[in-house]
């Protein structure tokens, strides 16, 4: 089984994709983009994908989102992954000769704080690791990565300053992708739905929700993202805490299409915590 995920070595999304995958069978595709990862599943250059879809400070990562239609893929499973940010640096850097950082925008954003105090220029990577990775081939003294202990080891850099995070509660939410969805009848504990309404008028959001609400269905995710057709248009994605094979599920999407609005269900899984 080859599973692809976003590289290079060190990144965040290959040490959790590494603990997520435990088989011995396991061959891996690194790829440079999240949308890379997307496509390499959606062109059967890999049977699963590993994302980041959502961080617990940041919010939605809206590539990946978008992508799952673009390449019309099913989400299989959810990872729930702890993220420590770390500042790495060339051996023999001191941290008052620090003049920049570098990383992914979102862990950038993670760490305003304590980029605000140091009075530090930011610059953006595709991934935390391509940062380390940079900085490791340069060898400069005035420049930091944020990254993780993974790429601290895999690039041998030193960690200057561990947790530099604003918010100690900093968790990511990876899923898994195929192209196919062979087993999306069997017994998981969520789904997620991908909702397109018939017309767009005011309150037709409240709408769409006020059926789970009166079926007692709990939603844990909601995110309207722009259909890309007309301005002002959009789509919602619905994560609810149920299973596909559970009456309850059956009866609102059968409600959902009968006021005429076109339900597709994006995933059927349960939750791991890492």
């Amino acid at each position: 089984m080859r599973v692809a995920y976003l590289g290079p070595h060190g990144s965040f999304s290959e040490e959790a994709s590494l603990q997520h995958f435990t088989a011995d069978n396991i061959e891996w595709y690194i790829c440079d983009t999240i949308l890379d990862v997307l496509e390499a599943v959606g062109a059967q250059k890999a049977d699963k994908g590993f994302v980041p879809i959502e961080n617990s400070i940041e919010g939605t990562i809206n590539i990946t989102a978008d992508g799952l239609l673009t390449h019309n893929l099913f989400i299989e499973a959810e990872v729930i992954f702890p993220v420590s940010l770390h500042l790495l640096v060339a051996k023999g850097t001191l941290l008052h000769d620090i003049r920049e950082v570098w990383s992914i925008y979102p862990a950038l954003a993670q760490c305003k704080e304590y980029i605000r105090k140091s009075q530090v220029k930011s610059r953006y990577f595709d991934s935390t690791s391509s940062a380390a990775q940079a900085l490791k081939k340069q060898e400069r003294r005035d420049v930091a990565a944020i990254a993780s202990k993974l790429a601290a080891k895999v690039f041998n850099l030193h960690i200057a300053k561990s947790v530099i995070q604003d918010n100690s509660e900093n968790h990511t939410r990876f899923v898994v992708v195929s192209k196919h969805n062979e087993d999306i009848k069997q017994n998981k504990n969520k789904i997620m739905l991908l909702i397109i309404p018939c017309e767009d008028h005011s309150g037709i959001l409240s709408t769409i929700l006020n059926v789970f609400t009166a079926l007692s269905i709990n939603l844990t995710w909601i995110e309207s993202r722009p259909t890309k057709k007309k301005l002002g248009t959009y789509h919602f994605f619905i994560e609810a805490e149920i299973g596909l094979h559970e009456i309850q599920t059956n009866k609102a999407i059968t409600i959902l299409e009968t006021f005429g609005h076109y339900v597709h269900v994006l995933g059927s899984y349960n939750t791991t915590q890492l």
